[in-house]
C-alpha cells in the first residue's frame, strides 16, 4: 500500500488541530453561581437583599454568569443551564442573562441545592462566585453552607461548598472544570479537585479584599471557561472511595441534639460534632443537608 504524500498528512493534522481548537459541538454545561465570590462583594450587606448595594452586585453577579456562558458557547456548548445558588436563589436577573441559557431559580428543598438539576447528561460543571470554607484565613465572606456549620468533613477532607458540590457532580460522572471566586477558594479547589481551571477575582486581606476591575474579571472568566471546555478530556469527575464518613461540626448544643434526634444513624462523636456513615455518597449528602438545618 502506497503511503500518503507528506503534504496530505500535514494537511490532515492541521485540520484536526483546528477542529480541536474550535471546541466541541453539542456540549451540555451546568453553571452554579454563588454571590460571595463575585467581584467587589466584600461584606454581608453586598450579598443580602436588604443591603444598599445589593441591586448593583446582583447585576455584577449576572454579568459574571454571562461571561461563563460566553466562554462555554465559544467552546461549542449548545445547552447551558445556570443554577442561581445564593441565598434565596432569586438573585440573577433573568432579562440580563444571556439568552442562550436556561435559568433555575428558587429552591425545591431537595438535597442537591446548589447543584440542583445536574445529571449524567451534562459534560461539565462550572462554579462562579464561590467562596472558601468557614474559618479560612483571608477568605472573603468564608463560610460553609449555613452559619451554623463550622466544618464538614467527608472521609477526613474538610470541604468547602466547592468540594461537596463537586462530589454531587461526580456522583453522576460530571467533572468540575472551572471555579471562579476569591483566591482562597481557588486554592482550595485545586487542593481538593487537582486539575481544575480557576480565576481569582479578589484576594482577602483580613476583612477587606483586593478586587480586580469587574471587566477584567469577566474577561478572565470567559477565557478560563473556554479554555477548560476546549480541554475537557483533561478533567475527571471528583470521587471518593466508599465507605463514606461524614463529620459535621455545628455551633450549638441545640443543633447537635436536633441532628442526632432527627436523623437516624447519626451519632455524637465529639464537641459539637456529629458523625454519619454510609456506602452511598448521596446518602451522605442527604444526611448533611438534613442535619445542618
Amino acid at each position: 500500500m502506497r503511503s500518503l504524500p507528506t503534504t496530505i498528512v500535514l494537511l490532515a493534522l492541521l485540520l484536526a488541530g483546528n477542529a480541536n481548537a474550535q471546541g466541541r459541538d453539542g456540549l451540555k454545561v451546568f453553571i452554579s453561581v454563588d454571590m460571595e465570590g463575585i467581584t467587589g462583594v466584600v461584606n454581608e450587606d453586598d450579598a443580602s437583599r436588604g443591603g444598599k448595594d445589593y441591586d448593583y452586585f446582583r447585576q455584577t453577579m449576572t454579568r459574571e454568569a454571562n461571561a461563563a456562558i460566553e466562554g462555554a458557547l465559544a467552546a461549542g456548548a449548545t445547552e447551558i443551564v445556570v443554577r442561581d445558588s445564593h441565598g434565596t436563589a432569586l438573585n440573577l436577573l433573568p432579562e440580563m442573562l444571556n439568552r442562550n441559557s436556561k435559568l433555575l431559580r428558587d429552591w425545591s428543598q431537595g438535597p442537591m441545592y446548589m447543584m440542583e438539576g445536574i445529571d449524567a447528561s451534562y459534560d461539565a460543571a462550572i462554579f462562579v462566585g464561590y467562596h472558601a470554607r468557614a474559618g479560612t484565613p483571608d477568605g472573603v465572606l468564608d463560610h460553609t453552607s449555613s452559619g451554623d456549620v463550622t466544618d464538614v468533613r467527608i472521609n477526613g477532607i474538610s470541604m468547602p461548598e466547592t468540594g461537596y458540590n463537586a462530589l454531587m457532580a461526580g456522583s453522576v460522572d460530571v467533572p468540575v472544570v472551572f471555579v471562579a471566586g476569591d483566591k482562597a477558594v481557588c486554592d482550595q479547589a485545586r487542593e481538593i479537585l487537582g486539575k481544575v481551571e480557576t480565576v481569582a477575582v479578589k484576594e482577602g486581606i483580613g476583612a477587606a479584599a483586593l478586587n480586580l476591575h469587574p471587566e477584567v474579571s469577566r474577561e478572565q472568566i470567559r477565557a478560563g471557561v473556554e479554555r477548560a471546555l476546549r480541554n475537557l478530556d483533561d478533567y475527571k469527575p471528583y470521587k471518593l472511595e466508599p465507605p463514606y464518613t461524614l463529620q459535621l461540626k455545628l455551633k450549638t448544643e441545640q443543633n447537635i441534639y436536633r441532628a442526632v434526634a432527627l436523623y437516624p444513624g447519626a451519632r455524637r462523636s465529639g464537641d459539637w460534632e456529629v458523625t454519619y456513615e454510609s456506602d452511598d455518597v448521596m446518602e451522605i449528602i442527604r444526611a448533611y443537608v438534613g442535619m445542618r438545618r
